[in-house]
């Protein structure tokens, strides 16, 4: 118990000297000093340029020009601007005290941490898709404190150096990491433009068809290049993707046929254009729907009812299609009733075209309501009103079903008798007592 008390106290008696020099040192006394008055006055120049800065960048409200993108784009960092003038400072002070007194490191820590917090607002104020602020939390925050901690040389020596084996190959951590890193990075910008080339060229004057091929051709080229650039970066040689290329085509020719069938399949249909979106289509295997969202193995359908229906792309090429219009395209339609044998019938057409006709969603070209006279029938004389509307008489217009009903009231409005079926019996023999 002696010897442990005696070394307490000479490891505290080497502390209390190591603190006394310290406090005594007048370069680690500037050194702090510069770190306040570094700290201070980025605080007092940042309180003074926010609003200059803020007013200079705010574009009006409703303003979406490239200019006005451009300012709001550098608005977003503006958290950054009180850690990054602290830094700046300091790096100025740090050439400063190294030169007078021939040591930094103090001031270099506070510099590092000043960077530390640069990032910690970068990741917390300006990142606001998810995978990229998962990335900056799980990334960019350890290595930027590792980095403030001064450990960033031994730690990524020590990445370096421990081996991951696959098989016949082995790579170091620090790739993997690298690699990791690259490749979420790569996909985010592929995703990022890909969206942006798809909201240039759906504002292009072309037709649906031809808008969505443009879009999947940008896609697939976005991403591969993605793909490439990642592949490259990360040091992974791009020859070595032959033997990746050869095992997709055996692939393809073997067990991935109907995959590469549809997709040619899906190019075909938006290069010639018989079926895209918004059409209203019929298969031969008793699909109907229409088409909401094309991709590049199948097309899906919207029935009636809401469901979907995935069919594949195939099916419209290999099988009879019958697609009633494009969207907002004319189609014509009938209404049938029947009237009494005691009627006028030379006057029923005049009065059920009229009728028809001022129903707003009938249209009077291509042609206007024609009513015709279609036979006799067993209780009463058959007509058939045809009329155009826009779309399709589905479970969502119901345009049959309102043109019925004006068909009825202008019927007895007129005092037209609209017959039920009627029934002669015969009874053979004397009637029963």
């Amino acid at each position: 118990m002696d010897g442990i008390l005696d070394r307490g106290r000479d490891v505290a008696q080497q502390g209390l000297v190591l603190a006394r020099d310290w406090i005594l040192d007048p370069a680690n006394w500037s050194q702090l000093a510069l770190l306040v008055g570094a700290f201070l006055l980025a605080l007092i120049l940042t309180r003074k340029l926010n609003p200059l800065i803020t007013k200079a960048l705010t574009p009006p409200q409703d303003s979406q020009t490239i200019l006005a993108k451009a300012r709001r784009f550098l608005l977003m960092f503006l958290p950054l601007l009180l850690p990054l003038l602290a830094f700046g400072l300091t790096a100025a002070g740090e050439g400063a005290t190294r030169a007078m007194f021939g040591s930094g490191e103090l001031i270099a820590f506070g510099k590092r941490i000043f960077l530390f917090l640069a990032v910690r607002a970068f990741v917390r104020d300006m990142l606001a898709d998810p995978l990229l602020t998962f990335l900056g939390r799980v990334v960019l925050l350890p290595v930027a404190a590792i980095y403030a901690l001064g450990l960033l040389e031994p730690v990524m020596a020590w990445l370096e150096t421990t081996m991951i084996p696959l098989g016949n190959l082995s790579f170091s951590l620090l790739a993997a990491l690298r690699f990791l890193v690259v490749a979420t990075v790569m996909f985010w910008l592929g995703r990022w433009s890909n969206d942006q080339s798809t909201a240039m060229i759906e504002k292009q004057p072309m037709r649906p068809a031809t808008r969505q091929l443009a879009a999947k051709a940008a896609e697939i080229t976005i991403f591969g290049l993605a793909f490439l650039l990642a592949m490259n970066i990360a040091g992974v040689p791009l020859t070595s993707l032959a033997v990746l290329t050869g095992a997709l085509g055996v692939g393809i020719g073997f067990g991935l046929q109907k995959i590469a069938s549809n997709f040619v399949s899906g190019v075909i249909l938006l290069l010639e254009g018989q079926a895209t979106v918004g059409d209203y289509v019929e298969l031969d295997g008793g699909e109907a729907g229409t088409i909401v969202r094309m991709t590049a193995r199948a097309a899906i359908l919207e029935t009636f009812d809401g469901r979907w229906i995935v069919v594949p792309n195939e099916d419209f090429i290999v099988t009879r299609v019958v697609n009633y219009s494009d969207a907002g395209s004319a189609n014509r339609y009938e209404a049938p009733f029947s009237v009494s044998y005691d009627t006028d019938i030379n006057i029923v057409p005049e009065i059920i075209e009229a009728a028809v006709s001022a129903l707003p969603f009938v249209l009077d070209d291509p042609d206007v309501p024609d009513c015709e006279l279609r036979g006799f029938g067993d209780s009463g004389v058959e007509f058939a009103c045809e009329f155009w509307v826009n779309g399709i008489d589905d479970g969502r217009n119901k345009y049959t079903s309102q043109v019925l009903f004006a068909i009825w009231n202008a019927l007895k409005e007129n005092g037209i008798e609209i017959p039920y079926p009627h029934r002669v019996v015969e009874l053979k023999g004397p009637m029963p007592t």
